[in-house]
């Protein structure tokens, strides 16, 4: 009896021993550790939602980003979206924390990259959209009592320069490109604005590529090798 529980110890010992090993195998993909961000519903700003609605609260992103930024064990972000747009001094502040990121990153729009999506969606090393995904570009818009004097239009004007300016500087796409999809009038019946539709937000030179899933995780693999 004293045997069988000294052979039932040493095959236990051995087992856990094996199973180590295997995690320390496993753990080669470690040096590949991808984190997964999704990005979805709408941006929250500094005013909270209805609690039915989806969103993605930037106060939790910021830290997040920033400790993913620290961690020595995570060596690439796959960041994945489906976006109305919301908050815009939110969603700059996200893209701007994310271009900023030395750890490879990649953006797979899946559903819609709308509004402040879209500088949400070109502030990474490399950017797929799916076929059916949806990119729109509109003018800025704001809520609220607004008084009709030049300084008003100033802000406005200064607000969209923001916008403009960070996707030319994270895309393909000029700035004069940009600012004509914004006040297009020809596609949106209510606004002023562009939809692009998968394949036409890379020919605009907007987003890399048209892929999903497992392109961007193969194209997240590579620049990590890279770098």
């Amino acid at each position: 009896m004293i045997e069988n529980n000294i052979i039932r110890r040493r095959t236990w010992a051995n087992l856990k021993k094996k199973k180590q090993i295997m995690i320390i195998k496993d753990g080669a993909v470690t040096k590949n550790a991808l984190q997964v961000i999704t990005i979805i519903g709408e941006i929250e700003g500094h005013d909270n939602l209805p609690a039915t609605s989806k969103a993605t609260k930037y106060e939790h992103m910021l830290p997040k980003l920033a400790e993913i930024e620290m961690d020595k064990d995570i060596k690439g972000v796959l960041f994945i979206m489906n976006t109305v747009g919301g908050d815009v001094s939110a969603g700059l502040a996200l893209a701007e924390m994310i271009a900023s990121m030395k750890k490879p990153t990649v953006s797979l729009i899946i559903g819609d990259s709308h509004s402040i999506g879209v500088p949400l969606a070109v502030s990474t090393d490399y950017s797929f959209i799916v076929p059916t995904a949806t990119m729109i570009i509109h003018p800025v818009r704001m809520n609220g009592t607004l008084i009709g004097v030049q300084q008003t239009y100033d802000y406005f004007e200064r607000i969209s320069d923001r916008i403009t300016s960070f996707i030319a500087a994270h895309s393909s796409v000029s700035k004069e490109r940009v600012e004509e999809m914004m006040v297009d009038t020809t596609q949106l019946s209510k606004d002023l604005g562009t939809v692009l539709v998968g394949r036409q937000a890379v020919e605009e030179g907007l987003i890399c590529e048209v892929g999903g899933i497992s392109d961007a995780l193969a194209k997240l693999d590579s620049l990590i090798d890279k770098q």
